[in-house]
């Protein structure tokens, strides 16, 4: 089982993978700016409880983090310390999130971070070879117990070989969403999938996106998403 807690929403685009952003585009039709960031609500989500002093997320889940935005976007740094203390508190629970900005790990750490929480699991996003030479030999360094790799939106073909060792938990791959999608084309899918089988690394392809090339030819993909999973 898994949550969702966001506790802020919005962000700034910085990356070729950020043009066609999703949340950008859920924005747009409530007339939000997406580039603001803002406190949520339900910013203290997990240390929260129900009348009877149970806590709202239950023992044991895995709760995806910051899903609207990135967990270390600049405008979070006042509020970041406070996340922080809630994922001490909560070390029942397991803490996923994605970044495009690993360079900002340093400033955004907690003073008793050590080697990194037990609890905290951490994937870098790329989506094209430049980003994923920028972005991963950064992240491939940092002290973190719990590391994957999010290519997504996949928007060309990408050598990860260097950058998979026995510290990236996972790969996970995806096609771009939305009207103005661009392409995924099947084979980047399974070039990224033999690389991953060739290091024992699991692997899961999750997204075909709306435009999704195979066999020569272009498939327009109507429903919200196609899933595919597989693993070593």
């Amino acid at each position: 089982m898994s949550v969702s807690w966001n506790p802020w929403h919005g962000c700034h685009k910085i990356s070729e993978g950020c043009i066609h952003c999703y949340v950008y585009r859920q924005d747009y039709n409530y007339e939000k700016d997406s580039s603001i960031v803002t406190k949520n609500a339900t910013f203290d989500l997990p240390i929260s409880k129900k009348k009877n002093g149970e806590y709202k997320i239950t023992s044991g889940e895995l709760v995806n983090t910051c899903f609207t935005s990135d967990f270390f976007v600049e405008e979070a740094d006042k509020w970041r310390v406070d996340v922080w203390s809630m994922i001490q508190v909560r070390s029942d629970l397991k803490f996923f999130f994605i970044t495009k900005r690993p360079e900002r790990f340093y400033v955004c750490l907690p003073s008793n971070w050590g080697e990194g929480y037990e609890n905290v699991h951490i994937a870098c996003t790329v989506e094209n070879q430049d980003r994923a030479e920028f972005r991963l030999p950064i992240f491939k360094d940092l002290p973190i117990k719990h590391k994957s790799i999010a290519i997504s939106p996949i928007l060309e073909k990408i050598n990860l070989e260097r950058f998979l060792d026995e510290t990236i938990e996972s790969v996970t791959v995806g096609g771009e969403s939305g009207k103005y999608a661009r392409v995924c084309d099947y084979d980047w899918i399974l070039d990224v999938r033999n690389q991953c089988l060739d290091r024992y690394i699991p692997f899961w392809f999750y997204q075909t996106g709306s435009k999704f090339f195979k066999d020569g030819k272009i498939y327009h993909i109507q429903s919200k998403y196609v899933v595919i999973a597989s693993g070593s």
